[in-house]
């Protein structure tokens, strides 16, 4: 969340329920929503590390606010974050784990684990098709977002068909 942050204050100063809401109206309901403690925790951590400056700002009604700026130092982290490739190969998958040592343990059965979570990915699926359907249609970033994820489950889906015929065709093998 620190780089979300940064980059959005990028566009100006902000408090942090306003970069919230600005999260929540980018990324539509399909993307994990943080709650507001989260980001003024991770907003005092910024600061502290002088990637933004707070500012008090006094209300009449109302307690202070504090509004947060962008400094020099953390527009020169988001550039560098900007430039960096997203390396996230599956190859820690937790899933895959468990299958694997399923057979050392007696504890699970492989096929069962497989269809156990085709059912999640499924359910996923069904519920990112309904987001789908009811976000707002002019947020294209909402959009993408959901199509990016149901594009992941469906290769999840193919992997885990792939598992179970390799699984199938192992036990085949070894009667």
């Amino acid at each position: 969340m620190r780089m979300q942050l940064l980059a959005l204050l990028a566009g100006g100063p902000a408090h942090g329920y306003e970069l919230k809401q600005d999260l929540e109206q980018l990324l539509g309901a399909a993307y994990p929503q943080p709650n507001v403690g989260q980001i003024y925790v991770t907003l005092g951590r910024l600061e502290k590390s002088g990637l933004i400056e707070g500012e008090e700002v006094a209300q009449s009604s109302r307690p202070n606010k504090k509004i947060y700026r962008l400094t020099a130092a953390g527009r020169e982290a988001l550039r560098a974050w900007f430039e960096e490739t997203a390396d996230e190969p599956r190859i820690r998958d937790e899933f895959f784990m468990k299958l694997a040592l399923a057979p050392r343990t007696g504890l699970a059965d492989q096929i069962t684990l497989i269809n156990k979570q085709r059912r999640e990915y499924l359910n996923t699926m069904r519920t990112l098709s309904k987001l789908a359907t009811t976000e707002n249609r002019d947020n294209r970033m909402a959009h993408l977002l959901i199509e990016g994820a149901m594009l992941h489950l469906q290769a999840d889906l193919d992997w885990l068909e792939r598992c179970q015929e390799e699984l199938e065709e192992l036990e085949e093998q070894r009667r």
